[in-house]
């Protein structure tokens, strides 16, 4: 087996690439990464360097890993400002860091790519090897964020510290339309959404849910605008620019989820999801004119309707927000695994993310009491 680094996803092929990606995951597959590193969403402007790593036998593509090396925790969802801010003090050098992971996406998927049955034989070889990128670049740590949970036991058990967080997703229990999935719901839940459903309508909106093949030039353009107002509302950083999206739409035009939400003639706001084979994933979302509850409906609810419509199995609408919970969403854990050089800090690291694990655990806990959906007392009480 050879082993090689690629700064460039184009220098593999895109079928070689894919024929290792799993459900079908938007953001794993070879279009994704090079709609990035094309339209320059990744590289040193916004500091994430890419390090691709790629197994081959034969010269064939056996085994690859998604890598970045960083010189910032920007648009990573796992926050380590702290443990930069120590190394600081310290007088010690947190960056470069090495990270596994798909830029500015918190969703779970692989980060360790191999065919199928091989895993035994190439993670060990992937790990190996990023360790090795880690000691030759100086970098003081490496960082999987958001694998999939196969992943995250195997690195676990090469000695890796485990982070939790908590997203919340909502989950198909097989719901034969929007209704149904409403009876699940206890009363005041129910007729609140209902209520927020009805507000958009009496506001005279159009909603259009669109894929790459039924979007056009315009549609793009509008979205970026609403995408950019939300960065510049928020103070934040718009990464991802128009260039990027109408390459997506061409290239992965089956896995786009498009909803504009249009006043008359006029786009007012819009939200944009991927999917997969099993999984709807809501990532961007904004607006030029405030209507009442018309993010709930274009962010939420749209997309509930969009994974019964098509039999798909789970919703992850994004990172954070607890008011999701009311809307059918449930508190979901989710980890990322982290590898650090230094001695004098892997066991301060490691009480941190204990503790760290305990907290998510317990708050968790507390949001589960909140479930909106009918447990059998309550379905007595109705």
């Amino acid at each position: 087996m050879k082993v090689r680094i690629h700064t460039s996803i184009s220098e593999i092929t895109a079928d070689a690439w894919n024929a290792l990606v799993r459900d079908n995951n938007p953001f794993v597959r070879h279009e994704f990464l090079h709609a990035m590193e094309q339209h320059g969403c990744v590289g040193e402007k916004f500091g994430w360097l890419p390090r691709h790593i790629a197994v081959y036998e034969d010269d064939l593509l056996i085994a690859a890993m998604p890598l970045y090396e960083k010189h910032n925790s920007y648009g990573e969802f796992v926050f380590d400002n702290a443990w930069a801010d120590a190394y600081e003090r310290a007088g010690r050098e947190y960056f470069p860091k090495l990270v596994a992971a798909i830029p500015y996406t918190p969703a779970t998927g692989q980060r360790l790519l191999s065919v199928t049955g091989c895993e035994k034989e190439v993670w060990p070889l992937l790990l190996q090897t990023v360790l090795q990128l880690a000691e030759s670049t100086g970098a003081s740590s490496f960082h999987a964020l958001f694998p999939d949970s196969r992943e995250h036991q195997f690195l676990q058990q090469q000695g890796l510290l485990s982070r939790h967080d908590c997203q919340f997703h909502w989950r198909n229990d097989d719901y034969r339309d929007f209704d149904d999935f409403l009876n699940r719901l206890v009363s005041r839940k129910r007729n609140n959404i209902r209520q927020e459903r009805r507000k958009v309508s009496q506001a005279d909106i159009n909603l259009r849910v669109l894929d790459g093949h039924t979007t056009t030039p315009l549609d793009w353009q509008n979205f970026t605008r609403f995408y950019e107002q939300t960065f510049s509302g928020k103070w934040g950083i718009a990464t991802f620019n128009l260039g990027f999206f109408q390459e997506l739409a061409q290239t992965l035009p089956d896995q786009i989820v498009l909803v504009l939400a249009d006043a008359g003639s006029t786009s007012i706001a819009g939200a944009l999801m991927y999917r997969s084979d099993t999984m709807l994933y809501g990532r961007h979302w904004g607006c030029i004119e405030q209507v009442d509850s018309l993010h709930f409906e274009a962010c939420y609810y749209q997309g509930i309707e969009y994974c019964i419509r098509h039999g798909l199995q789970r919703f992850e609408p994004g990172a954070q927000g607890e008011h999701k919970i009311a809307r059918g969403f449930l508190p979901t854990l989710t980890r990322s695994s982290h590898w650090i050089s230094d001695n004098d800090f892997r066991l301060p690291i490691s009480n941190f993310v204990a503790h760290e694990r305990q907290a998510v655990a317990e708050y968790m806990m507390q949001l589960e009491a909140a479930s909106p959906y009918k447990t059998m007392n309550r379905q007595k009480d109705e």
